[in-house]
């Protein structure tokens, strides 16, 4: 058993945050899997590992399909939290089959590609905006004018959120994803249920006004879906729009400012994009690998598994490190290095296997419409200061990132 010294891996060093990638480097050298006391879990820090244990059906996002908690060997959660756990769990991203299945194939008929297609001119128009505003007042914060409206506006136009009540919609995801932290504190907890009383009790009141007045948007179609006579319930649809939402602009909002942030530290590949634009949609692929949003991913064990000889057994938890993988150099030539022209490029960020992001196609038109719009409309923005990174480490992004034009 490889026993992970704390100076390795330290999710909650504001130093370790804020740049973990010489600490992966130290475990994928010790080793494939790692035993990391305080939270319990398995480390895997290998690309090849990680890839292949996100397609392993012997992993879940849950076990509640197969095993009681007292079964698998775990606590079931206070019941204090049931608003968080009952949302959290009703939704694509914690479930398995039989649920998963069924509940992809019914979302995937009202989300599919060319509903998000159709959504590509609401996305250049919003980021159009959002930038011009950026630009006339000569700058700002990049994350609170630009980042964090963008996809919260677009999530909201699918859902046929009115705009008079989408303020609360991202404190209200920041509060829910507070949960998925390591170890998240009971005042993080009670947040989070307050956010998941909130936010699905208005959800529900939206569901209501859409089965009497249908219209052209992501819950009508919800609504309207199904297969063979099979429907959604009203709280998978309340569970889903939710994902959608903070999947949905957690990982947008911090691909944006962290990959400002790498182009400011990188000012010759700044420049070399500025001047071939075409480039773009690779470009933010390796932005994509380079400082990946979600650092890690957790999975059950629902069935031994052996890695590198280490047999985790049924009831484990493993923690695959996204961010290692990305910088795997038994995969990637000189991960290190932020190339962004890199044609090779597999990186994990948005999962695989079933569980592989609904929402990618999305996020990626929306990198490529905020990218666009600055390189164009600010060829000489910069950063004023260094910014500081949020504490948060599975979910990593920076408090702000203050810019001139």
């Amino acid at each position: 058993m490889h026993i992970t010294p704390a100076a390795a891996f330290a999710p909650w060093s504001p130093a370790f945050v804020a740049d973990p990638y010489p600490a992966y480097a130290a475990l994928r050298a010790a080793g494939r899997v790692h035993w990391f006391e305080p939270t319990g879990q398995w480390l895997i820090p290998h690309h090849s590992d990680v890839s292949a244990l996100l397609r392993d059906r012997r992993l879940g996002r849950t076990y509640l399909h197969r095993f009681t908690h007292e079964e698998f060997g775990r606590t079931p959660p206070p019941a204090a939290h049931e608003p968080f756990t009952t949302l959290n769990g009703q939704g694509l991203l914690d479930l398995e089959a039989p649920d998963h299945p069924r509940i992809r194939r019914l979302v995937s008929k009202a989300f599919t590609p060319r509903t998000v297609e159709n959504l590509a001119p609401t996305v250049r128009r919003l980021a159009a905006g959002l930038v011009d505003a950026f630009v006339a007042k000569g700058g700002g914060d990049l994350l609170a004018e630009v980042a964090e409206p963008l996809p919260v506006a677009v999530i909201a136009e699918m859902l046929g959120v009115p705009e008079e009540d989408r303020g609360p919609l991202r404190p209200w995801s920041a509060a829910i994803c507070g949960m998925y932290e390591l170890n998240p504190s009971e005042e993080t907890a009670k947040a989070a249920v307050r956010a998941s009383e909130e936010f699905s009790a208005y959800l529900r009141g939206l569901i209501a006004e859409r089965r009497t007045a249908p219209g052209d948007d992501l819950i009508s179609a919800l609504i309207a879906a199904h297969d063979d006579g099979e429907r959604l319930t009203e709280q998978e649809m309340v569970s889903t729009c939710v994902l959608l939402l903070n999947a949905g602009h957690e990982a947008t909002v911090n691909t944006t400012v962290n990959g400002w942030r790498t182009l400011f530290h990188h000012p010759e590949q700044l420049a070399a994009l500025r001047a071939a634009p075409a480039s773009l949609p690779t470009a933010i692929e390796e932005l994509l690998r380079y400082d990946t949003p979600l650092q890690l991913f957790e999975r059950w064990v629902l069935d031994d598994i052996e890695v590198d000889g280490q047999v985790i057994g049924r009831g484990s938890e493993v923690a695959l490190l996204f961010g290692s993988a990305n910088r795997d150099p038994e995969r990637f030539a000189e991960p290190e290095r932020l190339d962004l022209t890199r044609a090779d490029n597999p990186h994990v960020t948005f999962g695989a296997g079933i569980h592989y992001c609904l929402g990618a196609p999305l996020a990626r038109i929306e990198l490529e419409a905020s990218f666009g719009e600055l390189l164009r409309k600010a060829p000489a923005m910069r950063m004023v200061a260094e910014p500081e990174w949020q504490p948060g480490y599975v979910i990593r992004g920076l408090k702000e990132l203050v810019v001139e034009v």
